[in-house]
């Protein structure tokens, strides 16, 4: 098989390319290096270059024969959303329907997409399922709820099959193949906590501690890098043996609060972790947790990576073997 991975050299994207790799997939890589990193690819075929570039594109699929499309090159700061609504519309929104007119064209009819248990807004009821509401409260939620609306339309009207992966919370690493969490700027929790531990920075905040959760801290589904792999690669198994398109919500449907990451951080990695408290920020739901069982069910998917201890335990090798930064002067 060969497969075009949009965004192949990111955060979820490069593991990607590495698991496809291994199993013996061509894997041809198109990323503009602006959230992702040409080393993370490692010696796969990379294509620096944008969505926006619809002739770079056509370019691609007149040189190269897909099997069929993984795209993970979305923006994803849910701050920076708000801010800057244009950016996300036009890079998740705009240059996403650049791709899917350029598969139409050429007749490449499968695509993995990346979407996000953002698309869900705040939860009516928790674990959350496929059946679950969209309503989602931020631009770019908004913005993959619009593309997994859009691909339904293709399939109607061209033919073009997609399974959708709402991720709740990336996590964890797999170091030994030099790969792990490197955002600029980090906005996720556990690399917070352990750049913390790393004395990479002076402390990670705790926002709002009153909660109607058993320590008053807000709970969230973590799920490995690695299972989220597996579950991409089972859903492309769903598309070339022609079982047609799906939905997943993709967690462990365990919850972990934010108190218990750091505790289990201070566990992990023998370092204490300092700690902001902070007021509560808008928006932020006390529980999300994923329902996985149809995921489980049609895909086959079962998460091996689910212990909080596990995805802590490989996002601190990441963290030792491949800092970002030097520790700071002093421990604070």
């Amino acid at each position: 098989m060969q497969i075009l991975v949009v965004g192949g050299a990111g955060y979820i994207g490069s593991h990607m390319v590495n698991a496809l790799r291994k199993a013996g997939s061509a894997v041809v890589v198109l990323d503009d290096l602006s959230g992702g990193h040409r080393d993370a690819v490692g010696d796969a075929e990379l294509y620096v270059g944008s969505l926006a570039d619809r002739a770079l594109i056509d370019g691609l699929f007149e040189e190269h024969r897909f099997d069929a499309v993984m795209h993970f090159a979305s923006f994803i700061e849910v701050g920076r959303s708000v801010r800057d609504p244009a950016a996300f519309y036009r890079n998740n929104l705009v240059n996403t329907l650049n791709l899917l007119d350029a598969m139409v064209a050429r007749d490449v009819k499968r695509i993995v997409f990346s979407s996000t248990a953002a698309i869900f807004g705040e939860p009516e009821r928790t674990p959350i399922d496929e059946t679950h509401r969209t309503l989602p409260i931020n631009p770019y939620g908004r913005s993959k709820w619009m593309v997994e609306q859009i691909l339904a339309d293709y399939e109607k009207a061209y033919g073009l099959q997609s399974v959708c992966l709402r991720y709740f919370n990336a996590s964890g690493a797999d170091a030994a193949a030099g790969l792990g969490e490197r955002h600029d700027p980090e906005t996720h929790l556990i690399p917070l906590v352990l750049q913390v531990a790393a004395r990479r920075r002076a402390a990670v905040s705790i926002f709002g501690r009153d909660y109607g959760t058993p320590d008053g801290t807000c709970i969230r589904d973590y799920v490995h890098v690695m299972d989220l792999c597996d579950a991409h690669s089972l859903a492309l198994e769903r598309l070339l043996s022609g079982k047609g398109s799906g939905r997943y919500n993709l967690g462990n449907g365990l919850g972990h609060s934010v108190q218990q990451v750091i505790d289990t951080a201070r566990a992990v990695t023998g370092r204490d972790i300092f700690v902001r408290h902070e007021a509560r920020r808008a928006g932020d739901p006390a529980r999300l947790v994923a329902d996985s069982m149809l995921a489980k069910r049609e895909l086959g998917w079962q998460p091996q990576r689910a212990d909080l201890e596990r995805i802590i335990a490989d996002a601190w090798a990441w963290e030792q073997r491949h800092p970002a930064a030097k520790p700071l002067p002093v421990a604070v």
